[in-house]
Order: C-alpha cells, then sequence, then structure tokens
C-alpha cells in the first residue's frame, strides 16, 4: 500500500505543527493512502560534524538518537512531508540538525520520493521555514509537490490554527496533489530516471 511518513518536526507531539499535518492525514486516509507521523520530541539532536564516516557505512556514525530511525522511515515511505514551527522566522534548529544528517547519509535512498514541506507560526516567518525545508528535496531528487498557496497555517495554538481556514484548505489541496501524483505514479509503473554519476565541481584551484 502506498505510504506517507509526516515528520512532526515540533518538540510538542499535539501542537499547532500536528494539527497541520492533522488535516493532511484526515485528507490522504480518505484517498486510500496509508499515513505516518514521526515525532521529533524533546530528546537531544546532534549536530553533523563532518566526519563523513556514513560515506563508508552508509548510515550516520551516531546512533544514539532518531536520525538512522528516520532514514529508515523516509527509505521505506513513498513521500513524505516535513512540518516545522517557526522559530526566529527559520525551521526548528533541532528538525534541521536531524535532517542534515538524514539527507546527507542517507538522501540517495530518497531519489523519486514525492516530498513536501509544511510551515506554522503565530504571524511570520512561515515562507523562510518553508524554503529551507524545501532544499532538502531539491538537493536529493526528489519531486516537490505544490498546493494553491504556500504551505502555511497560523495561529498561537492549536485552536486558533484550526481557525486559519485558508491555511487548512491549502494542507487538504496538498493532500489532494500528493494522492494523485502517487496514484499516477504507481498507476504508470514508468522506472525511475537513471541517476548519473555526481560531478562535484571545485572552484578553487
Amino acid at each position: 500500500m502506498t505510504k506517507v511518513l509526516l515528520i512532526n518536526g515540533s518538540p510538542h507531539e499535539k501542537g499547532c505543527v500536528y494539527t497541520a499535518l492533522s488535516e493532511i492525514v484526515d485528507t490522504l486516509t480518505k484517498e486510500n493512502i496509508e499515513t505516518e507521523i514521526f515525532q521529533l520530541g524533546t530528546s537531544p539532536i546532534r549536530g553533523c560534524i563532518a566526519c563523513k564516516k556514513c560515506y563508508e557505512i552508509g548510515k550516520c556514525i551516531f546512533n544514539d538518537d532518531k536520525c538512522n530511525e528516520l532514514a529508515n522511515e523516509i527509505a521505506e515511505s513513498d513521500a513524505i512531508v516535513i512540518g516545522s514551527p517557526v522559530y526566529y522566522a527559520g525551521a526548528n534548529g533541532a528538525l534541521c540538525a536531524l535532517l542534515d544528517r538524514t539527507f546527507y547519509s542517507s538522501g540517495k535512498r530518497f531519489a523519486g520520493k514525492l516530498g513536501a514541506s509544511i510551515a506554522s507560526c503565530r504571524r511570520g516567518g512561515a515562507s523562510a521555514t518553508f524554503d529551507r525545508l524545501n532544499k532538502y528535496f531539491t538537493i536529493s531528487n526528489m519531486p516537490i509537490v505544490s498546493s494553491q498557496y504556500w504551505n502555511s497555517v497560523h495561529g498561537n495554538t492549536p485552536d486558533e490554527v484550526k481557525q486559519d481556514f485558508e491555511g487548512l484548505q491549502t494542507m487538504r489541496t496538498l493532500a489532494k496533489n500528493m494522492a494523485w501524483l502517487l496514484k499516477n505514479i504507481e498507476k504508470a509503473e514508468i522506472p525511475k530516471p537513471e541517476i548519473e554519476k555526481k560531478i562535484a565541481t571545485n572552484y578553487i584551484r
């Protein structure tokens, strides 16, 4: 069965980001798409130390947080949605630390999967957060699913988010577009494009 993994990048399990993701989950469920929410939580997340050991072992060398677990969850899914609260006009730092290591160590495994991101803010900073999260997809050969507006909801509490009718409609539209693309990909049965060996050009010689 087709599966979408939704990453709640908030320390609050049932907060504003969860409220937005739940709108997506409800719509995907109606489209007969399996869903799972991956919770960031409050446990410490390491930052990348650029040791490059993941090149040798195929995963992050640190196995004391959620990085390798998340990498496996993404690899086993057909699409992902990353949700983040807005902190100082940007994505949650703990979430970015997790995604940096996950995509750096395992990004090759995600090629061809659909990706989307959403942001939750009280007032401002949603578009910068949205842009930051989408960059994980564009460097990993992952097509981005769009909606009718930039994917954000506004509110300082879950109840306030529920009053952002345009934001919730944007979440539903995103889910419908993702379901439509996933079903068409499954129906077409066309192999993923062959990925060339990466060329890295350094500008100082």
